[in-house]
């Protein structure tokens, strides 16, 4: 059965605005200045992920945690395994998160180190330190990578998520993935499809590049091991050259929305934008799809 082309694109202009109004950003340090900007472009306790920076203390998180909540968003912070310097300190931070400031979730990362700061060499012994449930933490999110990653082997890494989902029932957490971002929406749906069959209960926020300068976007792509991305780009010629002068993201989120339609990916909640320091930015472009 076929439909009228108007009732096609209405129905991916809505799935695209359902997609972004599931989803979430980040916010750096530098940004934390414009929250409330950020918090009137958006729906009220819209998650805003917190990144872990190199050299930044907790003490610092804490800060941007409460003006997050403060400005009537939903704070998110990073907990990166490697750079947790002190397991006391840690475990303070977490009970001030959720008792002060209503923290219900985090997303749990190994952390961009060479080797542990501290005690904890990678994301999966912070949850099995029990710490988060300890807390309170109700949920944490757990990375995802649709083009594999570039330091670990692909059976490691589905093993390490079924580790995860069993340690977070066994301690009544929620879990959810976040995914690298990426420039091939069929790779992100095939991810997204192979684990609503092996995990259905399991949700999805694909990562999505928001509105970046072109060249901090594919030094980042680069760095984070984007390869069928970037081949994928090379080969498109002067496309690439479009991706420099115009990296709206919109393109990608409506092929996300188009791969969605009808296809196994059920389990996909929402979309991350990663703001690359421009988190003002990136939330008016949210807006404009939640609300056109």
């Amino acid at each position: 059965m076929s439909f009228p082309a108007s009732a096609t694109e209405a129905g991916l202009q809505a799935r695209i605005a359902e997609l972004v109004t599931g989803g979430s950003l980040e916010i750096s340090p530098r940004d934390l200045h414009r929250a409330a900007e950020v918090a009137a472009l958006l729906p009220k306790d819209t998650c805003v992920y917190i990144p872990s920076l190199p050299g930044l203390p907790l003490s610092r998180t804490l800060e941007m945690v409460a003006a997050l909540r403060a400005a009537g968003l939903d704070p998110v912070p990073h907990v990166s395994a490697r750079r947790i310097l002190d397991k006391e300190e840690f475990k303070r931070f977490l009970h001030q998160c959720v008792s002060g400031h209503g923290v219900h979730r985090v997303l749990v990362i190994g952390g961009d180190e060479p080797k542990a700061k501290g005690p904890f060499n990678d994301s999966l012994e912070v949850l099995k330190s029990g710490l988060l449930a300890d807390a309170g933490i109700r949920e944490i999110g757990v990375s995802g990578y649709p083009e594999g990653h570039p330091g670990i082997a692909s059976s490691v890494l589905a093993s390490s998520l079924e580790t995860k989902l069993k340690l977070a029932r066994e301690q009544g957490l929620g879990l959810y993935v976040v995914t690298q971002f990426s420039f091939a929406p069929k790779r992100i749906v095939e991810f997204c499809a192979a684990l609503a069959r092996s995990a259905p209960s399991t949700g999805v926020y694909v990562g999505i590049a928001g509105p970046a300068d072109p060249v901090a976007l594919l030094r980042y792509a680069q760095r984070c091991g984007v390869s069928t991305s970037l081949r994928a780009l090379r080969n498109l010629g002067t496309g690439i050259a479009r991706l420099v002068v115009n990296t709206d993201p919109h393109e990608q989120v409506a092929a996300l929305g188009g791969y969605l339609q009808g296809r196994d990916a059920g389990n996909v909640v929402g979309v991350h934008l990663y703001s690359f320091g421009g988190a003002v930015r990136t939330a008016r472009w949210m807006r404009e799809r939640i609300a056109p």
